[in-house]
């Protein structure tokens, strides 16, 4: 854990090398990686407030979620208990109304959930720098449309973007619209939905982000995907 010697409030995680989360501890609505703050436009613009989030870490996202809206419910999948002890007592994670931290496979939890029970799932989890394969396989994806009208995976990537779209492709397996929100490598959010949703204002809010990111509509990733496999449980069990 770091402090952020531009920001006094500012706490940031690091995971083998790697920046894994920040928080401010004085302002839990500022979200200091770019990503989060695409993702939270995603989720305002779908107006869900029930929220089921894939992946901890200092639950930076659902805090924010949660303190502009305490009437909603952010519920939080945090495999990793080493994660939620640091996130405790070192990055400012406390009891809040609208905030509920489960120490719990997020696969499995979802899997518990009943059908339509939640307004969107976000996946945000990584083992290094990848998301966990067995949390986008078509499999696991077709489980979150079942809970979710909307899904949020965020995925870390090069420029080839070939992880991009296999887990577009498994979200278009089971969502009727995918399109993504991200710039060149980094981090991509890639989002399916049941409903149609302003797009040009998420493009419009996106683009006028500190780091701007560039919304691909359905159409022209559905042609970016059209040649792209879904990841599959299957192949996790052959590769292991």
């Amino acid at each position: 854990m770091e402090r952020d010697p531009r920001r006094p409030s500012g706490r940031l995680l690091r995971d083998g090398g790697m920046d894994a989360s920040y928080v401010d501890l004085a302002d839990p609505s500022h979200l200091e990686f770019d990503y989060l703050r695409w993702m939270r436009l995603v989720l305002r613009a779908a107006r869900a407030r029930r929220v089921l989030h894939v992946g901890g870490g200092a639950c930076t996202l659902p805090r924010a979620l949660a303190a502009a809206d305490p009437a909603g419910r952010q519920e939080v999948c945090e495999i990793d208990p080493a994660v939620l002890v640091i996130a405790r007592e070192h990055l400012g994670l406390r009891r809040a109304r609208g905030l509920r931290v489960r120490q719990v496979d997020g696969r499995a939890h979802v899997a518990t959930q009943s059908d339509a029970s939640w307004d969107a799932v976000v996946v945000d989890a990584y083992i290094g720098a990848a998301v966990p394969r067995r949390l986008v396989t078509v499999e696991a994806l077709a489980d979150v449309r079942r809970v979710a009208g909307l899904a949020a995976v965020n995925v870390v990537d090069n420029r080839a973007g070939q992880v991009v779209r296999r887990v577009a492709a498994g979200l278009a397996a089971v969502y009727p619209r995918v399109w993504c929100l991200g710039g060149r490598g980094g981090n991509t959010v890639v989002v399916g939905s049941l409903a149609n949703g302003d797009l040009a204002r998420i493009a419009a809010a996106a683009a006028a982000d500190p780091s701007p990111a560039r919304l691909t509509a359905p159409a022209e990733l559905a042609s970016l995907v059209a040649t792209a496999a879904p990841f599959a449980d299957d192949e996790l069990v052959t590769t292991g």
